[in-house]
């Protein structure tokens, strides 16, 4: 299989964004494709703002950021894909949503193109059976800010050929990252063991057990961890965690995967992170 040069992302939100932001820096072209003008804007602006800051800190050239900037087109339509190698899909967790998205560029993309998901937790191989292309599909879960988080999670659907995982390997690899190889279970390896501890300070905090901001130093400075669970949720966003944790209790059958009700009740209350302004944490201006 050829390598990847140019690489189409669906979505232009903070994973979209992000993905494309590497792969513009590693020097392939980059079509980005969301549903309208002002979603695209958003993800634009997401890149530029990364870019600057990396050039402020004087790790990125101010030509470099041109660059990469150049390497990125931006369209409404997914027709836009149909001279790319691979897409990655980063849309929302939402498994119908992104079997259509499969099931239409599965018509758009060429026959030797690969198609991915940045799913974190929902069946690759479910996904695959929404193409045609079952041995050309496979799992590229990127780490969120994918700018600055080192890992890719590559995960293999039960069809995924051996050269879809070199070429998509080898893509990470280029892109400056490190992978891990995941088989196709209920969140991989990174949120089946991430998203139970998420889940279990919401059932801590719950039960009274201790503050939110208590569990959190604890598990900052008693486990060496960089942000304690309850930061570390509110960023990646409470509707994530709870989707992550259904799709772990109805894939395992589990008791111990169930998702905490003080958790469903924050995000049946809106309060779905840092995006939302609240969460966990309140969220403003003046304090992040």
């Amino acid at each position: 299989m050829n390598a990847v040069n140019t690489l189409g992302v669906v979505g232009a939100g903070q994973m979209g964004a992000g993905i494309a932001q590497v792969a513009a820096q590693s020097g392939l072209n980059v079509v980005v494709t969301d549903v309208n003008d002002a979603a695209l804007d958003k993800g634009k602006k997401s890149v530029a703002d990364s870019l600057a800051r990396l050039v402020k800190k004087e790790a990125l050239t101010q030509a470099a950021s041109d660059e990469a900037h150049k390497r990125i087109t931006w369209a409404t339509a997914l027709s836009a894909h149909g001279k790319a190698d691979m897409v990655v899909e980063a849309v929302s967790e939402n498994e119908a949503l992104k079997k259509k998205i499969f099931a239409e560029l599965d018509g758009i993309v060429k026959p030797e193109g690969i198609l991915a998901s940045n799913t974190s937790s929902i069946s690759i191989t479910r996904l695959a059976a929404a193409t045609k292309r079952p041995e050309r599909f496979i799992g590229m879960h990127f780490m969120n800010p994918v700018p600055v988080m080192k890992l890719v999670e590559v995960i293999r659907g039960i069809a995924t050929a051996d050269d879809t995982f070199a070429a998509t390997t080898e893509l990470a690899r280029r892109m400056g990252k490190t992978t891990t190889c995941s088989k196709d279970f209920p969140g991989f390896l990174a949120n089946r063991i991430l998203m139970p501890m998420i889940n279990e300070a919401f059932t801590v905090l719950a039960e009274g057990v201790g503050s939110a901001e208590d569990i959190d130093t604890t598990m900052k400075l008693g486990m060496n961890h960089p942000m304690g669970p309850f930061v570390l949720a509110d960023f990646i966003g409470l509707d994530t965690c709870l989707a992550i944790m259904e799709v772990l209790f109805t894939g395992t059958g589990d008791s111990r995967y169930r998702p905490s009700p003080l958790l469903r009740q924050y995000v049946d209350a809106g309060w779905l992170g840092k995006k939302a302004g609240r969460g966990v944490y309140k969220y403003d201006e003046v304090k992040k």
